[in-house]
């Protein structure tokens, strides 16, 4: 199967325009999309996260009313048991051995990915990773990875702390569980910047596991060793940067004024809090991009070129009027 590789930092191959007239000519013809040509639907395996927040839900759920029957998929969805990698990996050798036409893998954790990847290249399984990547990221084992750009996404939210504090300032980082690659990924993206920017001190770092109640509780003890002076959060998901914020509050700080808090991700909840005043910075992470699999999933089927990355188009909202401007129309 042929795969070329892609450079970071631009769209991915299709524009969301072209995406949504090749997705409108398929459904006009009233053929099946996913269908063969002896009319058998697509087996897709989708070795998913489960849950893990409102983006994860908003993600997974958009996959499984993307490839519906109707469209010509049969959608086998296999969730994590409690985020557990092996359950993840019980469940791609199952599908492996049931012989489905694709995967669709959204890992865990990075690592450990080798030999079930190896053993779906044997049986000519292709395999498109789904948001999170793989590491080491041999893109030979897989076919493609489709997801927002980690690491551009945290450099502009630095670039924007940067430029919100031009005499630097005290930081925290909240981060996601470790060993996942967008933890990893946004971590990178972070540092791009702010190593070169002597003026910003990060005074702690630790782990809130995307959990907005963690995400308190870890705050509020970041606040308390450093006596409250602490002007500037980077969370790496929206639920941890809710959580801060109630810290924040509790601790008789203004969110938004005496602590700026930035996340990513962009859900409805988090976009009410920018409009509110109690987050500054949002910068979205799309997951919207089931139709973005299914054309990807149909043309490696067809034996066509696909790009190593696909990047899905994320925006940045900094002020309660870009928040308020798209509120309306929020999907997750």
């Amino acid at each position: 199967m042929a795969i070329k590789k892609k450079m970071l930092g631009i769209l991915g191959f299709v524009g969301a325009g072209a995406l949504a007239l090749s997705l409108a000519g398929c459904s006009s013809n009233g053929d099946d999309a996913g269908a063969g040509s002896d009319g058998d639907l697509t087996t897709v395996g989708f070795v998913a996260v489960g849950p893990e927040g409102a983006w994860r839900q908003a993600n997974e759920t958009n996959i499984q009313d993307t490839f519906t029957e109707a469209a010509g998929f049969d959608l086998k969805y296999a969730p994590a048991t409690n985020l557990d990698q092996k359950s993840q990996i019980d469940a791609f050798t199952s599908f492996v051995d049931e012989g489905v036409d694709v995967i669709l893998l959204s890992a865990t954790e990075g690592s450990g990915w080798e030999d079930s990847l190896s053993r779906a290249q044997e049986a000519e399984i292709p395999v498109i990773l789904i948001d999170r990547g793989i590491e080491p990221d041999d893109t030979s084992l897989y076919v493609t990875r489709i997801a927002p750009d980690n690491f551009e996404v945290s450099k502009e939210s630095a670039e924007w702390a940067v430029s919100e504090f031009p005499d630097g300032a005290n930081y925290v980082t909240l981060e996601g569980p470790a060993g996942v690659s967008v933890v990893n990924e946004r971590n990178k993206g972070w540092d791009s910047v702010m190593d070169s920017e002597s003026q910003f001190v990060q005074v702690d770092a630790q782990t809130a596991n995307w959990s907005a109640e963690e995400g308190k509780s870890v705050m509020e003890t970041m606040l308390k060793a450093n006596n409250n002076d602490i002007q500037l959060v980077f969370a790496q998901n929206d639920e941890m940067g809710l959580g801060a914020a109630q810290a924040v509050e509790e601790a008789g700080l203004v969110p938004g004024e005496d602590v700026k808090i930035i996340t990513i991700d962009g859900t409805k909840a988090a976009m009410e809090a920018l409009a509110d005043g109690q987050l500054s910075y949002v910068h979205e992470y799309n997951p919207l991009f089931g139709p973005t699999a299914l054309e990807v999933v149909q043309k490696v089927l067809d034996g066509d070129t696909v790009e190593s990355y696909i990047i899905v188009p994320s925006e940045a909202f900094d002020s309660a009027e870009a928040a308020q401007a798209v509120l309306a129309d929020r999907q997750y």
